[in-house]
């Protein structure tokens, strides 16, 4: 038997999650249903639910839409058909109409696409599709709403007879208008309606004059408005008529409702259902906007957490624009203990929570945002003490309220338990509170319970490093600006940085030094080995990140280079096809050729005929048999290949042009050498002066030693 205390589920906000579920629900049923979701009880059951779930998540990614299941709740209609006596009117009835509608699709829907949906298709198993309540429905209310003639053969007559009587008022009261306007006994406006009758407008002198009801009068008093005697008898008709028809319909109403009542029990299953999938639907949308996953399940005693996101941070995060930082946590039978420390601001909370909230959502049938290589198990208890818990209402302190919660947990914990407790030990006496948290913490320890801790407690971090099944974690800081990476690093402890950050925020160093020396000396160096322990891990994932970033890139240009190296192959088989049909089409040219010389010199027809068939036939010997298209697919396939060709050579023809354009270069003037010149060989570097200039050859001085070298071959570098 499962159990998520209350209290967790308020630490972790579990309610927030309901609340944003319940913005993707279309009925009201399926939002009170949503709002009352807890943690289930029974492992298979949850299971079950979280299938449904995960095929109703995975309908938005394929064509194979499910129906809409939208529904009037009809909790008004089932409690009038346990009532006898009662019956329901057309709009009730036109309810279960389109409930059953909805429910029959949506049946017959998943046995369709039951390959797709196995699970809802199997739960929708129980849910009778009949068509009963519809027909009944149809067969006495039309699409307006309206009882039809038909529906008995009494309604038909009285519905004939209001006909008949209608027709009848409308001719007496036509007469008795024609009538009494010749007699000018009417006012102009001739007649007018009182009460739903038509009724003449008669002039007050002549009231007497005309027989009938008089129904009222004008404010001035000049028109007394009366219904003619003979129209006033058929009305009467009428009227009797119309009860008949209204307790006619009344007991057409009460005889379908009978019928209907035996139905109830599936009407009750119908929106049942419809509510189930509401509220199933209503999770798989909310899975969606936070990229949520069904995880392994495991049957171990597992819980490994990658790149988990906390659900409401996400999308908070993500209307603001800004970067969510993923945790990944690990507890095993190994490791079932995690004690993370730290600074504040680091972190440390959230990943408490997020642990808390996505193990609490998964155990109610709610998809997680986690990557698709995690597992979870599923825990019997889950039990927390996150912020601050001081009871004003009780009259107990912070710390009171958690001893309290210490004693609860002491009871309840276990083999089968997932605690979290935030600032554990805080309270209290540093030493004192330490000393007890540091008790409780092996107790835990001792009865194999799982649980994730945040401290600031030295004596915590030295016991975890010490036990084995116990560790170590830390929020990396940046060791330069000291602002949080919101990351968990596992192995080892985390500095508080209490000194670095109090210098960071301006506190003179002298009163920095004069802190440290008011603490132990072995604290100090523990704290500092921890600080710069954790600088050298900030390193290193830096490192590790760019290592990954370099791979990424070389994997990246490997694929290029093969792709690339895909074409060239390509291209070259293409091209050596070209060469090879054109070294056939050169020597058959050639033989051709030599047929002709031959027969130049010996001018034998007989000869060159039988020569020139015998080349035909053994050029035809080597050709494959083909159908006409593809002969045609094999000559546009070498009409391509000679495009590809021509279009590279004019390519290359186009370059070579260019190239020897910007070879032509206009050479300038070369400068006449004087004696007294600088001048330097074309390929030296050796700089020296001309002493003097016979028959094209200088004489160059370098200070050393002297040359004859000729004009051509210096090159001016001053001159004098």
């Amino acid at each position: 038997m499962i159990k998520i205390h209350d209290k967790t589920l308020k630490d972790v906000e579990f309610g927030v999650v309901l609340d944003q579920i319940c913005e993707y629900t279309i009925t009201s049923l399926g939002e009170e249903a949503v709002r009352a979701i807890l943690p289930f009880e029974v492992p298979s059951q949850l299971l079950r639910e979280l299938d449904y779930v995960n095929e109703y998540r995975s309908s938005f990614d394929n064509d194979n839409r499910i129906p809409n299941h939208g529904f009037e709740a009809i909790n008004k209609e089932l409690k009038l058909l346990r009532i006898e006596n009662t019956f329901l009117e057309v709009p009730s009835l036109q309810k279960l109409v389109r409930i059953s509608l909805t429910v029959n699709g949506f049946v017959k829907f998943l046995e369709k696409f039951k390959a797709y949906y196995p699970k809802l298709h199997q739960y929708s198993q129980h849910i009778e599709v009949t068509t009963s309540i519809i027909d009944q429905v149809d067969a006495v209310v039309d699409r307006f709403g309206d009882i039809k003639d038909d529906a008995s053969p009494q309604l038909q007559v009285l519905r004939r007879e209001i006909t008949k009587l209608k027709s009848k008022i409308n001719s007496s009261f036509s007469s008795a208008l024609n009538r009494y306007h010749g007699l000018d006994y009417l006012d102009d406006i001739r007649e007018t309606v009182v009460e739903n009758r038509r009724v003449l407008a008669v002039k007050a002198m002549y009231r007497r004059k005309v027989k009938g009801a008089i129904m009222g009068g004008s404010k001035t008093g000049s028109i007394v408005y009366i219904e003619p005697e003979t129209t006033l008898q058929f009305t009467r008709e009428l009227n009797n008529v119309e009860y008949d028809e209204k307790e006619e319909v009344i007991k057409i109403l009460k005889e379908l409702t009978d019928y209907i009542r035996l139905f109830t029990p599936l009407l009750n299953d119908y929106q049942a259902f419809l509510t189930k999938i509401d509220v199933i639907a209503s999770k798989a949308k909310y899975a969606r906007s936070i990229n949520a996953i069904l995880p392994e399940i495991s049957d171990k005693r597992e819980l490994n957490l990658i790149d988990a996101y906390h659900p409401l941070l996400y999308l908070t995060n993500k209307e603001k624009g800004t970067k969510t930082f993923p945790q990944s946590i690990n507890l095993n039978s190994d490791n079932r203990i995690i004690v993370i420390s730290g600074p504040n601001a680091g972190g440390k909370s959230i990943t408490l929570k997020t642990v808390g909230l996505l193990q609490a959502m998964i155990q109610s049938a709610i998809l997680i945002p986690v990557h698709e290589r995690s597992t979870v198990c599923l825990f019997e208890r889950i039990i927390s003490d996150i912020g601050d818990n001081q009871s004003i209402e009780n009259h107990l302190s912070t710390y009171s309220y958690r001893l309290k919660q210490m004693n609860y947990f002491l009871k309840k914990c276990n083999s089968k338990t997932l605690f979290l407790i935030d600032e554990f030990g805080t309270g209290s006496d540093p030493e004192l509170g330490g000393a007890l948290a540091e008790t409780f913490l092996e107790v835990f320890y001792e009865r194999k319970a799982f649980g994730i801790i945040t401290t600031h407690y030295s004596n915590l971090k030295l016991l975890a490093n010490e036990l084995p099944h116990m560790q170590n974690a830390n929020m990396l800081f940046n060791e330069k600006s000291l602002e949080p990476m919101y990351k968990l690093v596992t192995g080892q402890a985390g500095s508080s940085f209490t000194f670095e950050v109090a210098q960071k925020n301006g506190i003179p160093y002298s009163l920095i030094n004069k802190s440290k020396k008011k603490i132990e000396r072995g604290k100090v160096r523990f704290d500092a080995t921890i600080a710069k322990l954790q600088k050298e891990r900030s390193k290193l994932e830096r490192t590790e990140r760019s290592l990954k970033e370099n791979e990424k890139k070389k994997l990246s240009e490997a694929e290029k280079l093969e792709k690339t190296n895909a074409k060239i192959q390509k291209k070259l088989e293409s091209f050596q096809e070209l060469y090879d049909s054109n070294q056939r089409l050169i020597y058959l040219g050639q033989k051709v050729n030599d047929l002709a010389e031959k027969y130049f010199d010996n001018n034998r027809k007989r000869e060159l005929l039988s020569e020139l068939f015998r080349l035909v036939q053994i050029e035809n010997a080597k050709r494959k048999r083909m159908s006409a298209k593809q002969k045609r697919v094999e000559k546009a396939k070498e009409k391509q290949i000679k495009h590809e060709a021509e279009k590279k050579v004019e390519a290359i023809r186009k370059k070579k042009k260019v190239a020897k354009a910007k070879e032509v270069v206009i050479e300038e003037p070369k400068p006449i050498l004087k004696v007294g010149d600088l001048v330097r060989m074309h390929d030296g570097r050796a700089v020296g002066s001309i002493d003097t200039i016979e028959k094209n050859k200088a004489t160059v001085n370098y200070g050393l030693f002297t040359t004859n070298v000729s004009l051509d071959l210096l090159e001016l570098v001053e001159k004098k």
